[in-house]
């Protein structure tokens, strides 16, 4: 089966050539902490950011585990639907959890968030943007208030950015110690299999966060792999404006393929999310032809289990997916 389920890469940054080198040169029997300062600079460089207010993780997961130990002990205030990890985390630690669902078109009452924060008072609120699963990219006014607002009350408003690199224009990011931005080199960088997450904010939030920092938090392999990627920035953009030329490539045969008779949600993504009566056919048709998108019938959120979600492939596994969709709509 071809992937389409994960939102990964379909193809990977670097030679089979210089994997093996950095293989090599690594002094792996070693515990080191040049790999992870030397991953640091490279990340700050290539973003332009302080490297003092950066830090890794195994994965972005590890930081919304950390975020749910150390961010007080009041409700966590989360959209339905979003990253399904945030609830399991949150489960974990038998924290509370507050949702706020999408209406039936997959929009938000952003009022209705508002509220919440002001009468339930969250530990924090957190929330992928863009969306994952949908896909869609909340408005910064509605960002800049959460944040706002959670300044009033003591929470924090954590932004999870892990596709934050395929949206063409990323709006403005509120700060502030209450702020924390979580990111990822899984998707648009290609590097999901070395789950190395990173978290940003002000000096006090980011040795909270350290606080309860392993002394080596990601293996070394891991990080030469990453740091040796990002200190070749020109050939980095190219990598990654070829993710987004993907991104488009999907996005277009969806929207010219079956748009008219099932609904494909406005991405700002490395996937679509389509819904609607004829949704489940496709994607069934789909899977029997051999590509695994991600469905949701087994999830537990009721809005979302006859959907169906589609991320990136290569150029020559598209092309496929468009003649298979082309296929099942001839079929109807």
């Amino acid at each position: 089966m071809i992937r389409i389920n994960k939102n990964e890469s379909p193809i990977r940054a670097l030679t089979n050539e210089e994997i093996a080198e950095i293989a090599v040169s690594t002094r792996f029997q070693e515990y080191t902490d040049d790999a992870i300062d030397r991953l640091t600079e490279a990340y700050a460089a290539f973003h332009g950011e302080d490297p003092a207010l950066i830090a890794f993780a195994n994965g972005s997961d590890e930081w919304i585990q950390k975020c749910t130990i150390l961010l007080g002990d009041g409700p966590i205030l989360m959209l339905e639907p979003d990253f399904v990890m945030y609830e399991e985390y949150a489960a974990q630690f038998q924290r509370e959890i507050i949702k706020v669902p999408c209406r039936a078109d997959y929009s938000f009452d952003y009022d209705q968030v508002y509220a919440v924060i002001e009468k339930e008072k969250p530990s924090y609120f957190i929330v992928s943007q863009p969306n994952n699963p949908l896909g869609g990219l909340h408005p910064a006014a509605f960002i800049q208030k959460t944040a706002d607002l959670l300044a009033d009350s003591g929470g924090y408003l954590i932004l999870d950015e892990a596709y934050m690199d395929f949206v063409d224009n990323p709006p403005a990011r509120p700060v502030g110690d209450h702020v924390i931005l979580l990111r990822t080199l899984s998707k648009i960088y290609g590097l999901a299999g070395l789950r190395i997450g990173i978290a940003s904010s002000t000096e006090k939030t980011m040795q909270l966060l350290n606080s309860i920092a392993h002394p080596y938090p990601l293996n070394t392999l891991s990080l030469s792999i990453a740091a040796y990627l990002l200190e070749h920035p020109e050939r980095l953009r190219a990598f990654m404006a070829d993710q987004r030329r993907l991104s488009a490539k999907l996005k277009k045969i969806f929207n010219e393929g079956v748009a008219d008779i099932l609904s494909v949600l406005p991405s700002e993504t490395n996937f679509v999310f389509t819904y609607g009566e004829l949704a489940p056919s496709l994607g069934q048709w789909i899977i029997d032809h051999g590509y695994q998108p991600r469905t949701y019938e087994k999830s537990g959120i009721p809005c979302i289990e006859t959907a169906v979600r589609y991320s990136i492939a290569t150029d020559e596994q598209l092309d496929a997916l468009g003649e298979i969709i082309r296929e099942w709509r001839e079929q109807l």
